[in-house]
């Protein structure tokens, strides 16, 4: 089944992503490219839930600010965003062929140690979308004090193409 078909099966639809790679939204952040690619391998810069109506999707911290539940959907909403960039970046989502790994980055409160259910949300997507031999991979998560503009949950990929 083709990426797309099972991402509408799933009632899943990507963000509009920009054709132009110096308006990738990330530069707000200083200088840097949404992706990289180097043969069959795609780096994906950091991705996280956004904004809307100008505002930080999913705001604070986790075991402060936000619930587990909460981190979770911004994770799962990064990881429609990161799919996104990687269509952008190959014009297919079916020319994945691996998800390298996820580096996942969670704002936590101090004693707060579990952000590893958070960064389940954006595991569990790829798993959804692209099943388990193609969509899981080998990923870290780190608590950290903050984020860029109070996002809860950012990630950085690298995903095997062809």
């Amino acid at each position: 089944m083709k990426v797309e078909q099972r991402l509408a099966e799933l009632g899943l639809e990507l963000p509009m992503q920009t054709a132009d790679e110096k308006d990738y939204y990330g530069q707000k952040y200083g200088k840097m490219r949404p992706y990289y690619r180097s043969g069959e391998i795609l780096f994906l810069s950091g991705h996280t839930a956004g904004m809307k109506d100008g505002k930080v999707l999913y705001p604070g911290v986790l075991g402060r600010d936000v619930s587990i539940e909460q981190g979770y959907a911004a994770a799962r909403l990064t990881g429609l965003n990161c799919l996104a960039g990687i269509k952008e970046a190959i014009g297919d989502l079916d020319r994945v062929t691996g998800l390298v790994r996820s580096l996942n980055f969670v704002a936590c409160a101090p004693g707060f140690t579990e952000p590893h259910r958070v960064a389940s949300g954006l595991t569990d997507l790829f798993a959804d979308v692209f099943g388990e031999e193609i969509g899981v991979g080998p990923r870290a998560t780190i608590g950290v004090t903050s984020l860029a503009d109070n996002y809860c949950f950012e990630t950085w990929m690298t995903v095997a193409v062809r």
